[in-house]
């Protein structure tokens, strides 16, 4: 009997700590009921405070990362960088076969042209030296039938001038002079000019006080020119 005393005792002991407990548990449960809100309008508060606290090293983080970001992903400013290199000749495109093909053939074409062009002026040039060449050849052998022509009208008389022969050796002789000066040759003018070696031959030297310094006095023979070279230069006698 003492012993199931002794039991009821100590289980009516454990009943009364577990409503201890269970008290104290639910008065815990209420005050932390009652504390929420306080929490939770502290911890919004203390997120709010945090956010405004983040938002200038949120803006230093958005601007360090917004370089990355346009650094990264910016192709654009490299494209154009590409085009005006391209442009400048940095970033030489490889030409296709048919245009370097095209290009060596205009090229050789132009040169050949030039060539062409070059060798037909040298060869007008030659042409041209060639026939005053020949032109001069013929002058040369023409000019001694002239003076012959000259003498023989010098020797004609006085009163023989007016004969039917006289006149006709007259307008021969002219017509052979306007044929000279049509072809291009004329006279040098040698008498009262002053002695040029480039066009005068002096052979003979006289003393003249009416005359002045190297002066032509006399011509012996004519000279002549064809075009702006001489062909013969003219034989005079020059005063003092």
């Amino acid at each position: 009997m003492r012993e199931e005393a002794v039991k009821k005792e100590c289980g009516e002991a454990a009943d009364a700590q577990t409503q201890t407990a269970g008290a104290e548990s639910q008065t815990a449960a209420e005050e932390n009921r009652a504390e929420k809100p306080e929490d939770t309008a502290g911890s919004a508060e203390g997120k709010s405070t945090a956010d405004v606290q983040e938002k200038p090293e949120d803006r230093q983080e958005d601007g360090a990362a917004a370089p990355e970001t346009d650094g990264g992903g910016s192709e654009e400013p490299d494209a154009k960088e590409k085009t005006s290199g391209e442009k400048k000749g940095f970033f030489k495109k490889k030409k296709d076969p048919k245009d370097e093909k095209i290009e060596e053939l205009t090229d050789r074409v132009k040169r050949q042209m030039a060539e062409f062009d070059n060798f037909r002026k040298r060869t007008e040039k030659e042409k041209s030296a060639m026939y005053e060449m020949g032109a001069k050849d013929i002058i040369e052998k023409i000019l001694p039938i002239v003076d012959n022509f000259e003498r023989g009208l010098a020797s004609v008389p006085e009163d023989a001038r007016d004969t039917p022969f006289a006149q006709g050796m007259e307008k021969v002789y002219k017509q052979f002079q306007k044929t000279l000066e049509d072809a291009g040759v004329k006279a040098i003018e040698a008498v009262g000019k002053e002695f040029d070696p480039n066009f005068h031959n002096a052979v003979m030297h006289v003393e003249d006080e009416s005359l002045g310094e190297n002066i032509v006095a006399e011509e012996l023979q004519k000279g002549y020119m064809y075009r702006d070279s001489v062909v013969r230069h003219s034989m005079v006698k020059v005063a003092n």
